[in-house]
């Protein structure tokens, strides 16, 4: 292996790493904090949202553990997105019940929910991260030996020549 390869495995496996960590640091605060807001109600509660979050989150983190591919760490970006993007939501404005949902508005801030906060940024990013590596790896492999110009270049366009050769009608 090369130093650009070794080094290139010591990043995916730092994103692998940071994403399924993110991801159950998020599963752990959810499941700690579910009992908590399973207030009586509907059959949907915050405290089912959160168990549900935080099965979720679970599964993601050992898939991508586990393997690594583009599909886990799109995966992992969009339950950390998502978690995340719940939780500003929540914290930020007062939607109130939703269909089936209940109220989720909860304006304070406080040390398990700052831990989550963190823990889900950081697992958006590493994923995200992950997933354009995995992505543009899988990329390489396909265009191995085809000109970078026919296999997709993004400046190029469908049919079109690459730089310095032109067609005659």
């Amino acid at each position: 292996m090369t130093r650009r390869q070794v080094a290139r495995y010591g990043v995916l496996w730092t994103a692998r790493i940071v994403t399924a960590a993110g991801l159950a640091i998020d599963a752990y605060v959810h499941l700690d904090l579910a009992h908590l807001y399973a207030e009586g109600g509907g059959a949907i509660n915050e405290g089912v949202l959160f168990r549900a979050e935080a099965a979720a989150a679970l599964l993601v983190a050992a898939a991508v553990i586990a393997t690594g591919r583009r599909v886990c760490y799109l995966a992992g970006l969009a339950v950390a997105a998502s978690a995340l993007a719940m939780m500003l939501v929540s914290r930020y404005a007062n939607l109130g019940p939703i269909g089936p949902f209940p109220n989720l508005y909860d304006p304070a801030w406080y040390p398990e929910k700052l831990l989550a906060a963190f823990a889900e940024g950081a697992a958006t990013a590493t994923a995200l991260a992950g997933a354009i590596m995995t992505g543009l790896a899988g990329q390489r492999r396909y265009c191995r030996g085809v000109s970078r110009w026919s296999c997709g270049s993004p400046w190029a366009w469908p049919g079109s020549s690459p730089p310095g050769t032109h067609r005659s009608s």
